[in-house]
């Protein structure tokens, strides 16, 4: 039981990284496509 609790900390990580950044990725990517739209610089 003590391998497979371990197993499953150590594969959640991954998957709640790959969360965070795909969120950080969308809201770039959503605003760069309204600035875009804008007509203005991202920075």
């Amino acid at each position: 039981m003590t391998t497979l609790l371990l197993t499953v900390y150590v594969l959640m990580w991954p998957v709640i990284v790959a969360a965070v950044l795909f969120f950080i990725a969308r809201g770039f990517f959503r605003d760069v496509s309204e600035s875009k739209k804008a007509g203005r610089p991202i920075i």
